[in-house]
């Protein structure tokens, strides 16, 4: 599968770096979630230059307790630059979540929230209300316990996605990064996101710099339903969009499959999962900018 990620550009700051630069993926079909330590030297540079769908500056694990309000600095100056990256805060029942709201808090200086080790619908709600709903949330859930309260965080007011913390996960429940060991998390949270009306949800990150993992572990993730995946390089941004993209023959089944609907209708309720996977394959598609193979496959949904 391959694809790029478009993105809008903006002006140019006196310190080099590209103003207004985001991804024109919705963050609810975003495939790459691209975390950057908030202490990095070269923030601007690397929020600004991402090719990931989401951007997320990260406030959190990635952080040292040293250097966390360095962090929070950083942020702010890159939103005075004209970018609006997503930002990982502390978890709920932390010192550091506090900080990290009150700096939010009635400021336009990020495009939404991944809230840390989410357990509870009142993590949500708390920082719902402390940032007086202006931004959308995802809840990462790293626990045994988030986990088990897949389907209620899913439906917690503010919640726009799911995402998975497969590394704290396994430190929590002692499992083992394979993929056998993950499959009832993962599971659980696909599950649950299609109960609570919500988009497919975002994977762990894959740790190891092995090009073919990630690509395999990417492909593992979108069987399952995931449809995003938190990266920790930008290296690994393309093959995680494509490996989350529908190809150019998949698009031309689905256009065949749409185009049957419109000539014949409906014929029985065994068509409608058809119907509703390709309406969902040419949204991703318009959204990243794919194109239908020009030798369109017949598709299963004949005259």
């Amino acid at each position: 599968m391959t694809t790029t990620a478009s993105t809008s550009t903006g002006t140019v700051t006196a310190s080099g770096v590209e103003a207004g630069t985001a991804s024109a993926v919705p963050a609810g079909l975003a495939r790459s979630w691209l975390l950057v330590p908030g202490s990095a030297s070269d923030l601007e540079r690397r929020v600004a230059a991402s090719v990931a769908d989401v951007v997320v500056v990260d406030l959190e694990d990635g952080v040292a307790p040293d250097d966390k309000g360095r962090a929070r600095r950083a942020l702010a100056a890159a939103a005075d630059a004209g970018l609006r990256p997503w930002v990982r805060i502390g978890d709920a029942a932390s010192d550091e979540w506090r900080a990290d709201v009150a700096l939010l808090h009635g400021r336009d200086l990020v495009a939404g929230v991944v809230l840390a080790k989410v357990e509870a619908r009142d993590h949500v709600r708390r920082t719902v209300d402390a940032l007086d709903g202006g931004l959308p949330i995802v809840a990462l859930l790293e626990s045994a316990r988030g986990v088990e309260a897949a389907l209620e965080l899913a439906e917690a007011p503010g919640v726009m996605r799911l995402a998975f913390g497969s590394g704290d996960f396994r430190r929590d429940t002692g499992a083992a990064d394979d993929p056998l060991a993950l499959l009832y998390a993962r599971s659980r949270l696909v599950s649950a996101s299609r109960a609570a009306g919500l988009p497919g949800p975002v994977d762990g990150p894959t740790v190891p710099r092995d090009a073919d993992l990630l690509a395999t572990a990417s492909r593992h993730a979108a069987s399952l339903g995931m449809t995003g995946r938190l990266c920790l390089r930008e290296e690994q941004v393309v093959a995680v969009n494509a490996a989350l993209s529908p190809t150019g023959e998949e698009l031309a089944w689905a256009d065949d499959v749409l185009a049957t609907l419109e000539r014949c209708g409906i014929r029985d309720g065994s068509d409608l999962p058809r119907i509703a996977r390709a309406r969902a394959v040419r949204d991703a598609a318009s959204a990243f900018g794919i194109e239908a193979d020009a030798a369109r496959p017949s598709s299963d949904y004949a005259d």
